[in-house]
């Protein structure tokens, strides 16, 4: 019997084969092919980290313990290795066998320290020694305990001899023959890891620092020889959870989470081919097994490679798309009137992000503001939306900000982007026990006449200007009475002690999001006839949730077509005959990272959207907060209902999940066109743009009394 869901860990792999396969595109430029290498890498990092860690405690805890695909710990993670090992060995074949080929044909250059000239030799020798030598700290292996391995750092272990008739050196190494003498020293990660050569002939020649530690590591060895050297980094699991009621100071207890990250038990390391004996010593020491160690050539992070962009021409990347300010807001004046008359959809990084910091710094600087709350999940470095926030305390505002400190990765961030807050007079909330806030929403109450009038804006995305330049989300900005009632009521229940209240429009996880999901699927089930079939879309980043999948084959088998665009995970089944014949599921890999999450039910010809920051997984519908808010004004309905039936017509970028697993791409038909979505999404908005700079001016004569 076929599965009804397929695992999710072997899901994950897929999608990031999925990013391996734009790498592989050659029509796609040269450094975008060699930043999808990169991010397969930064990729892989986490999913070793965080479900494969997750996976590895499970075989510990319940060995026999099946998941919903039918598979135990086991058989998924043999699956896990042998899938990851192809597409690892499928990475850096391209990065070998293709990229390097064709940057040394434009003149750029990988040289191994074995094929530099002389002149190259004494210049990587003199950097070595004046601006490497400084920063390395060679570590014993044979201390107890052993030395410690950072997470994610690149290392160099060389396995050294004394030089005979040296006594010193003898005296230094002196132990068991058994254990062969080994250093570890750290690549310094607050340096350039490309290495610029002395070059001629109009060549741009580099080489990288950790082969040049790798080479002349020697010097830091006085009096031993170097046998064999060995370049590696080890992934450390990461699946840490706070133990929020166990602790009174809620920052310490992350600050903890930090600091075990550092220290956990490895999980996985990569490493090059230079030394099986160094492989296996540290294999021992590490307790990985053959599975856990992912063997390449040279370069064992391509994501070094990425400061070529440095030198690139404009001939090797995408075309620069612009971040179009969206004619639907006034550039030098406040929003408040425009958003009274209706709502305003932002679309980025089509559209600019510059209208949400705008937002958030008008209502800082307007004294007739009173108040600003507002949710923070990931804000990247130097925000501009934190430092309004700060300005607008300082500027007497009352601004509370609920900071989710548990975003993985990001939790030193947060911590310290809170202590900065708090410094300034935001009153800083942490969120709830046990549920991350993962909802974005900012409020602005501004006093109007003799009323208050509230100001919302809702997001699929995070308040991340610089993220908002590469990911593709939608937001919307609206003084709606019900929708910003609704948003007062949310934000008494996650800063307070309030019980949740009704509300109108917002749909909030953990509490009513996923049965009102269920509900609208369920609705268009009872309204779906063979004459009249009902239709749900719905674009997300993740689809696991087995209360939703199993609805969604309730739903294909009443009729009703569901189309999905499923950015990563997806462990719904599509084409089962009997099951979920009328499910189709799409994903889109492109320049931009798809983020947003669209939904739409065709509700009998009274149609519904809904734009939210939920993912239709458990952690998402059950374990967070998060927000799904309605499209209710009809140009901002339209718009995004284009954008949700573009992602589905997509034959250039897109690839189809069968019923096998197997992500096939999607091919234009016979005489059909070929049709890129980002591609036109990209168009449509640079067009509007130009209209409205292009547009007639009309000037008005006002006549006055003479």
């Amino acid at each position: 019997m076929e599965s009804r869901f397929f695992n999710r860990e072997l899901s994950w792999i897929e999608f990031n084969g999925r990013v391996l396969h734009q790498a592989l595109r050659k029509e796609n430029p040269l450094l975008e092919r060699l930043q999808f290498l990169s991010i397969v890498t930064s990729n892989f990092d986490e999913f070793f980290q965080v479900r494969v860690a997750s996976v590895k405690r499970m075989q510990d805890s319940s060995p026999d313990l099946q998941d919903i695909s039918g598979l135990t710990p086991e058989v998924v993670l043999k699956q896990i290795s042998a899938k990851s090992h192809q597409l690892i060995r499928q990475q850096h074949d391209c990065l070998k066998n293709d990229i390097l080929p064709e940057l040394a044909g434009k003149n750029i250059c990988y040289v191994k320290p074995s094929d530099f000239s002389a002149s190259q030799s004494d210049y990587a020798l003199n950097y070595f020694l004046s601006d490497l030598y400084p920063l390395l700290t060679p570590l014993r292996t044979d201390t107890e305990p052993f030395p410690h391995i950072g997470n994610l750092s690149s290392y160099v272990a060389f396995l050294l001899k004394p030089i005979s008739g040296i006594r010193k050196a003898n005296e230094i190494l002196k132990g068991s023959d058994d254990e062969p003498r080994i250093s570890l020293v750290q690549i310094p990660s607050g340096i350039s890891q490309i290495l610029w050569l002395p070059s001629e002939n109009g060549k741009k020649e580099f080489a990288l620092t950790e082969e040049i530690i790798s080479q002349y590591g020697t010097q830091l060895f006085p009096g031993l020889a170097v046998e064999e050297t060995l370049l590696f980094r080890i992934a450390r699991d990461a699946d840490f959870a706070v133990d929020e009621e166990a602790r009174r100071n809620f920052v310490d207890a992350m600050e903890e989470v930090l600091v075990q990250r550092q220290s956990s038990f490895p999980v996985q390391m990569t490493c090059n081919q230079t030394s099986e004996k160094i492989t296996q010593f540290l294999m021992e020491k590490l307790e990985l097994k053959e599975d856990d160690v992912y063997k390449v050539e040279d370069i064992i992070n391509p994501g070094v490679l990425m400061d070529l962009r440095e030198i690139d021409d404009g001939k090797m990347s995408f075309p620069e798309w612009q971040h179009l300010y969206p004619q639907d807001l006034p550039i030098d004046e406040p929003y408040w009137d425009t958003i009274k008359q209706h709502d305003v959809l932002l679309h980025v990084p089509y559209q600019s992000y510059d209208p949400v910091v705008k937002f958030v710094s008008d209502a800082a600087d307007d004294p007739k503001v009173l108040a600003i709350k507002m949710t923070l999940y990931r804000t990247g470095n130097d925000s501009p939306i934190v430092a309004a926030l700060e300005r607008a305390a300082r500027n007497g505002k009352q601004v509370v900000v609920l900071v989710e400190l548990k975003a993985r990765f990001d939790e030193e961030r947060n911590i310290a982007r809170a202590n900065q807050l708090e410094n300034a007079g935001v009153t800083v909330i942490y969120g709830l026990v046990n549920l991350k806030v993962h909802a974005k929403i900012i409020m602005v109450m501004r006093r109007e006449n003799t009323s208050i009038r509230r100001y919302a804006h809702l997001a699929t995305g995070n308040y991340n200007p610089k993220t908002a330049k590469i990911y593709s989300d939608l937001s919307l900005f609206t003084s709606n009475y019900e929708i910003v009632n609704d948003a007062s009521l949310f934000f008494n229940l996650v800063t307070g002690y309030s019980t949740l209240q009704s509300m109108k429009q917002l749909s909030m996880a953990p509490v009513t999001l996923k049965a009102k999901l269920l509900a609208m699927i369920q609705r268009e089930i009872e309204r779906s006839t063979p004459e009249h079939p009902g239709l749900i879309m719905a674009k997300m980043n993740a689809l696991t949730h087995e209360e939703i999948i199993e609805a969604l084959y309730k739903a294909s088998q009443a009729g009703v077509k569901v189309l999905l665009n499923v950015r990563g995970v997806c462990m719904l089944v599509p084409g089962l005959p009997g099951l979920s014949e009328n499910i189709r599921v799409l994903s889109i890999v492109d320049r931009y990272l798809e983020h947003s999450r669209i939904f739409y039910f065709e509700n009998d010809g009274d149609e519904e959207l809904y734009l939210s920051s939920a993912d239709w997984m458990s952690r998402n519908l059950d374990r967070r907060i998060e927000l799904m808010f309605p499209v209710l004004d009809d140009k901002a309905f339209d718009e995004v209902k284009e954008i949700l039936e573009v992602y589905f017509k997509d034959n250039e970028n897109a690839l189809e999940l069968n019923e096998n697993g197997q992500w096939l791409p999607v091919k234009a038909e016979k005489n059909e066109k070929t049709f890129r979505a980002q591609d036109f999404l990209y168009k449509k908005y640079k067009k509007a743009a130009d209209s409205a700079v292009k547009g007639p001016k009309i000037d008005f004569e006002v006549r006055r009394k003479d």
